[in-house]
């Protein structure tokens, strides 16, 4: 994705006043002689001469007329002068906001390729803004502050703020750059089952095509590494009327967690409102909620008659597991994370059975 932070900027700029007088001195004619040829106040040349006073497109006719340099290279040269006055002023605000900076995770950021590596406070204050495509921090505060959050926390809340925007923040960076599908709930429910049945696959194979079923159903599936300070599973948000949005972290590092996490957030879009951003273990305001995205999730996994039927026979052996998980067709790591969560099983047992993830960066 080009932004403008990829162009080449000049650490320098001089005002046409400057380029005036040269020219001037070089036809040698005088500032009252030239403003006599433009039809225009001694007072005024001098002013645009010292900087004084900007060059307006009229004069700049007049400039081109009398000395035969082109009307467009004069207004170009007083653009890129009050653009590079305008940064000097906006690194010099930036230098007041290094607080601002130490709340985010910049070497982080930096390392995945999302902003570049600021020299200074006021790079990183620059390269913040434009990753968070906001103008200053006062309108950062604006739309990500914790007045105007779109979830609530909860008592056992454990991220940080400034970390969870920024992760949520990469994600909406990915899922801007998957092509979707208008939203369809009847197509997302149908995809739904395909995505079960591959969590017997591969999960180098099963991701990828997980993510191309999401979005032909109008739905963008976001995997992004936790950051620091963060600690959430998943969040699920509407990016328009017309795109959903999955956000996965994998924190974890196992085949159930994540496929369970991927099947709560799916429930958030298929049963609550588009005006909501849903934060797993952060929603602890609308307990009933998370409640209805998890019984959701559990009973499309694995049948609650299935369930019962299957715990009712205090399973603890390996082969019994594979079994239950062969007849329903999904990975026996979900089986076995079912039954710790459940108090069923330990939780030292039987996680060979899980699939251990990994990222790129780690393997």
């Amino acid at each position: 994705m080009a932004t403008a932070t990829n162009q080449f900027r000049p650490d320098y700029a001089v005002p046409p006043g400057w380029v005036l007088e040269e020219r001037l001195e070089v036809q040698g004619i005088s500032h009252a002689e030239f403003a006599r040829r433009c039809g225009r106040s001694p007072k005024l040349i001098s002013e645009i001469i010292a900087g004084k006073a900007s060059l307006e497109p009229e004069t700049a006719l007049q400039f081109e007329k009398v000395l035969g340099v082109d009307a467009s290279i004069w207004l170009g040269i007083e653009a890129d002068y009050q653009l590079h006055r305008a940064r000097e002023s906006e690194a010099a605000d930036a230098e007041g906001s290094s607080a601002w900076v130490k709340g985010f995770p910049v070497k982080e950021l930096a390392k995945r390729g999302a902003i570049r590596r600021p020299k200074t406070d006021a790079d990183a204050v620059s390269e913040l803004l434009a990753f968070f495509r906001v103008g200053s921090v006062d309108a950062w505060n604006l739309k990500y502050g914790l007045a105007n959050v779109a979830y609530r926390h909860s008592p056992s809340f454990k991220s940080d703020e400034t970390a969870l925007a920024t992760w949520l923040r990469l994600g909406e960076i990915e899922a801007e750059g998957q092509e979707c599908a208008d939203y369809s709930e009847n197509r997302f429910k149908k995809v739904l089952k395909e995505i079960r049945e591959l969590t017997r696959a591969p999960i180098e194979q099963a991701l990828p095509r997980s993510r191309q079923l999401c979005n032909q159903s109008g739905v963008a599936l976001a995997l992004v590494k936790p950051l620091p300070k963060t600690a959430l599973s998943g969040a699920a948000w509407w990016q328009s009327p017309r795109k959903a949005v999955i956000q996965l972290s994998a924190r974890h590092k196992s085949d159930d967690h994540l496929w369970f996490s991927f099947f709560h957030e799916a429930a958030h879009i298929l049963l609550h409102s588009k005006k909501s951003v849903f934060v797993d273990e952060v929603n602890g305001g609308d307990a009933e909620l998370e409640a209805d995205a998890n019984e959701w999730a559990a009973n499309t996994l694995i049948p609650r008659s299935a369930w019962e039927r299957f715990v009712q026979r205090s399973p603890r052996s390996e082969l019994a597991v594979r079994a239950f998980a062969e007849e329903l067709g999904v990975s026996p790591g979900i089986v076995v994370g079912m039954l710790q969560h459940q108090g069923l099983l330990p939780w030292t047992h039987l996680n060979r059975l899980k699939v251990r993830l990994t990222w790129k960066d780690e393997a």
